[in-house]
């Protein structure tokens, strides 16, 4: 078939990127064309065609893997006397792909938005394992540090809270096509044989829907080869100062079943993470240990040269044997956040201990399956996905400081458990229009299933005896329909407007028996509720010829509201309701490439108008509610800055400048008379940022030496609205060492090498923060931080078949 192609003067690996968009065609590697070359074309060809025309005198060559997917890569060296080996490029870091977290392929650099991605090359060298790994690389993407599958994605300083609770999360995160979150904890899923990180900064509520607030994350698997099989493992064992070993093994097979027809790719791994922390009331060291394994199915059928079926199921399950914390004891009933983090006589809350009397675990267990049907046609494609996703996390605390309001004795332990069980059920239908005209448009229709069970219990226990005091079993019901279209003009000389939206509704019904012990009194809740809207886009580009693009975007994010039913005393009428929330940006940017795309420059500044803000919080007796805060507006700069150096080193910085201000306070929003609402958003710092370099060298013929070093900075940040900034600002680094052949490579790796001992998230233990004398016992009151995990070495070995 015979594809009408216009492409300007552009470089290779852009003409590559031009020639994907308007063929609907996946090209991945482009970065082995280098930034080089300067290549158009114009006329109808054949895919084998324009990619022959294009790459015609290239350093890179191509091979169709099936009908939608070309994957690129250096050109072998001509047999000849060889000169002196230059040192190679390290592309990874600036090269420039296709994304798709827009509902369509493009080029980060011709999009309108805040757009990063992270290649699976990069991906490798930094050792990003997981979400966590990855924020330092990413300009104004920050995470909170609770612990492995307990924390909260942030992007751009959009912060509800540090906690996690029935809020809808402010950042989706997609596994491919599926939204993997609802109300809960990032999953914390492991980054093996990853193709691409994809992040959209911003709200994106025309796109995406509820929970996009403050943006996109996008996990994009590796999917199938269909001509040929494929094969790695890596494996690797690290020890931490003052604790204990860690280890991790993983591995993918690639099989083509029916060459250029069927082809699996299975995907497996195994992770221990050694704990360092020492409990001295429990006698126990290296308490906080963490098993993670899980694995993936990926089936790809191209049925002719117009459709394709994607299928993917995973599945992965976290166990964590206590939280990261550790504790200073308080020298009374009133707390100072401004506490030195070591006890006076240097027992208790040293940064490798605290006291407990209970483990306080965690688990996070995820499993998805789904599939996505494609269909490519002249007039534009449509792609019609189904998932499902089931979601378990449970968490357990030393509730020993509510002791008091039930009279129990002292000796008695105290011990809550939560656990939520949530099944999400989502279909996506999208149908676009082919991208060589002047209008280009795409239209979708969104309907989303959500059912969450939530029992919680409270429990105190004395030898030979059990006996709970409050147990609530909560189901809350969730359903979604939404009907949402952009399209874009080109409006000549280089101009481009577009125009979006989604028309919404959200019908939420919760349930929740609440059994109590005296004093107080059990009760039943009942109650549901609709919530529907509009959310608008609206931009305006202009590319240069050279490539250069400024635009100016405005999106909207918006959650749906829900009910509080937890706590021991009933819960007052004008506080039952929780209110939707929605954020209007106003934004813009500009994308520039120069010195032969070496050096480049994505910047962008923004004015949020954030309205009825929910933020889950923790009532003194340290149950959970959510609340409606107030307004905020929100100013940001960012800016991602990267160059390529011809003699191997590539360099990217990014950063975050932010301020915000909480405003319209809601009088209803619970305080005490100690506290009052802090001026900034919780759980962002003004300032953040990250800094990444990576050098290659040949060693000899054979051999490639790769030096990677990595280093981000985070401000000092406030834990919630009422409280002041009790975070440290700290510094994360790592640094690498790697020695790599056609098919294997050794690492060597050191994380954490200043030692850094900063508090990084002052939360692990909700009933021992509140601070209620009358209610809770004054000898549990303590100061709480999340230091960084100590100085670790390590060594990683990895092979490809």
């Amino acid at each position: 078939m015979r594809l009408r192609v216009q492409i300007p003067p552009r470089t290779y690996a852009d003409a590559l990127i031009d020639l994907g968009l308007q063929a609907n065609v996946s090209i991945l590697g482009t970065a082995g064309c280098g930034p080089g070359g300067r290549v158009e074309l114009s006329g109808r060809y054949t895919l084998e065609e324009a990619l022959g025309r294009i790459l015609a005198g290239a350093p890179c060559r191509y091979r169709i893997v099936d009908a939608r997917t070309v994957r690129i890569a250096a050109a072998p060296p001509v047999l000849q006397l060889p000169p002196p080996r230059e040192a190679p490029h390290a592309p990874t870091v600036v090269a420039e792909v296709m994304v798709t977290a827009t509902k369509r392929p493009a080029a980060p650099n011709r999009l309108p938005a805040g757009v990063s991605t992270i290649s699976r090359d990069q991906i490798t060298a930094t050792r990003a394992n997981d979400v966590g790994q990855t924020i330092g690389q990413l300009a104004g993407v920050l995470s909170t540090n609770l612990g492995p599958g307990r924390d909260k994605l942030l992007i751009r300083g959009l912060s509800d809270g540090a906690f996690t609770g029935r809020t809808r999360t402010t950042v989706s995160t997609y596994l491919d096509d599926a939204p993997i979150n609802f109300n809960a904890p990032d999953p914390d899923l492991r980054l093996v044989d990853v193709e691409r990180i994809e992040v959209v900064r911003g709200p994106q509520g025309a796109l995406y829907g509820s929970g996009a607030i403050a943006g996109i994350y996008k996990i994009v698997t590796a999917k199938p080869d269909l001509a040929r099989i494929e094969a790695a493992a890596s494996a690797s064992i690290a020890t931490t100062q003052g604790g204990s070993t860690s280890r991790e093994v993983d591995g993918y097979l690639s099989l083509p079943v029916a060459r250029d027809r069927i082809g699996v790719r299975l995907t497996a791994y195994r992770e221990i993470q050694g704990g360092y922390l020492d409990d001295v009331q429990l006698r126990s060291t290296n308490v906080d240990q963490t098993r993670r394994d899980g694995g993936r199915l990926s089936v790809r059928v191209q049925f002719d040269d117009h459709w394709r079926l994607d299928a993917l199921a995973a599945t992965q399950h976290l166990r964590s044997n206590d939280t990261q914390y550790v504790t200073t004891p308080m020298p009374g009933p009133t707390r100072s956040a401004a506490m030195p983090l070591e006890a006076a006589n240097g027992t208790v809350g040293a940064p490798d201990e605290r006291g407990s009397r209970i483990r306080e675990t965690h688990n996070n267990d995820f499993s998805y399956a789904g599939a996505t049907l494609n269909g490519e046609y002249g007039w534009g494609s449509l792609a019609s996905s189904t998932n499902y996703i089931h979601h378990v996390f449970s968490s357990q605390y030393d509730a020993g400081a509510t002791r008091g309001i039930f009279g129990a004795n002292l000796a008695e332990l105290g011990v809550y458990g939560e656990t939520t069980r949530s099944n999400m059920l989502v279909q996506d239908f999208v149908v676009r229009s082919e991208t060589s005209g002047r209008l280009d448009w795409l239209v979708g229709l969104y309907a989303a299933r959500t059912v969450a069970r939530t029992p919680s219990t409270l429990v105190f226990l004395s030898p030979g005896v059990s006996s709970t005091v409050y147990m609530e079993s909560r189901k809350d019901r969730l359903s979604e329909y939404a009907l949402y279209g952009e399209a874009s003009y080109d409006l000549g000389a280089g101009w481009t407007a577009s125009l979006g939206g989604r028309a919404f509704e959200s019908r939420v019904h919760t349930t929740a028996d609440l059994r109590i012990d005296a004093p107080f009194a059990s009760r039943f809740f009942d109650q549901r509720r609709g919530f529907d809207g509009f959310s608008p886009k609206i931009s305006l580009q202009r590319e240069f010829t050279n490539g250069d693009l400024v635009y100016a975007l405005l999106t909207e994010g918006y959650r749906p509201g829900g009910f509080n039913t937890s706590g021991f005393f009933p819960i007052r009428a004008s506080r039952v309701v929780f209110r939707p929330d929605r954020l209007r940006n106003f934004e813009v940017g500009a994308k520039i490439r120069r010195l032969d795309n070496r050096l480049a420059v994505r910047a962008a500044a923004y004015y949020d108008d954030w309205a009825n803000i929910q933020t889950d919080q923790y009532r003194q007796s340290g149950l959970a509610y959510t609340a409606n805060v107030g307004d905020a507006r929100i100013l940001g700069l960012e800016a991602e800055v990267s160059y390529d150096f011809r003699f191997g080193l590539s360099l990217q910085a990014n950063g975050l400048v932010s301020d915000s201000r909480v405003r319209n306070i809601n009088p209803d929003f619970p305080t005490t008379p100690t506290t009052r609402i802090a001026g900034n958003l919780p759980g962002v710092p003004d300032l953040s940022g990250g800094l990444l370099a990576i050098y290659q060298r040949p060693l000899g013929d054979a051999l490639t030496l790769r030096l990677v070093g990595e280093a981000s900075y985070v401000g000092r940040a406030g834990l919630s609205f009422d409280q002041p900034p009790r975070t440290d600002h700290y510094l994360r680094t790592e640094l690498s060492a790697e020695i790599s052949a056609d098919r294997w490579r050794i690492t060597a790796f050191v994380a954490n090498p200043l030692n850094d001992d900063g508090d990084t998230f002052s939360y692990g233990n909700p009933f021992n923060f509140a601070d209620n004398p009358e209610t809770l016992d004054v000898v549990e009151a303590v100061r709480q931080a999340t230091p960084q995990r100590p100085r670790t070495f390590g060594v990683r070995l990895a092979a490809a078949f």
